[in-house]
């Protein structure tokens, strides 16, 4: 069992030094410290952004119209808009020479793919035709999607997992709140 973790972690490390990711210098968390910079934070800005970002204009028309259909296209619309402009944001704001963070390219690709992850994982649930059921189901879907972005900043970031939710939580409040009052106005 033993020996099938460290064949697994030795491939991963040989595929992270093809593609120019893998790096001998580790973080404080144990990680390479090139993998967390090249493909975690990337990922998490996105994550993060794509969560965080799209919720209040999804909370606000499933508010507002009472209609899913209507909430998943803008709901989809906005996952979409927000991958492609933190993909060009991710890409274009450094070529990683300077940062070392790696080539803007695949930084804004990842960037740009967890964005849109972060913004449809709790649009889906409006397919659902029950509005009601929808917002249920979309409210856990948050609630897991900032679970996973702390655990995300424990194992990468070694930070405090509580702090780290309560930090995105608090984030997540804030905008779920404003998408809801706006709704209802």
């Amino acid at each position: 069992m033993i020996a099938a973790g460290v064949w697994e972690d030795w491939r991963l490390a040989a595929l992270m030094d093809k593609l120019g990711l893998g790096g001998r210098e580790m973080t404080s968390s144990g990680h390479s410290k090139d993998f967390v910079l090249k493909v975690v934070q990337p990922a998490l800005i996105g994550l993060m952004d794509g969560s965080v970002s799209t919720l209040a204009p999804v909370f606000a028309v499933a508010v507002a119209s009472n209609d899913a259909r209507l909430t998943f296209l803008i709901g989809l619309a906005a996952a979409v808009g927000a991958a492609i402009s933190m993909a060009f944001s991710e890409g274009l704001s450094d070529d990683g020479s300077l940062t070392g963070r790696g080539g803007p390219v695949l930084r804004g690709v990842i960037t740009g793919a967890a964005t849109f992850v972060g913004g449809i994982m709790h649009t889906l649930p409006f397919l659902i035709p029950d509005v009601r059921v929808a917002l249920y189901v979309a409210f856990a879907v948050v609630g897991v999607e900032l679970l996973v972005i702390s655990y995300i900043r424990y194992r990468y970031f070694a930070m405090s997992f509580w702090m780290s939710a309560l930090q995105v939580i608090f984030g997540g409040a804030l905008v779920f709140a404003s998408g809801v009052l706006i709704g209802s106005a």
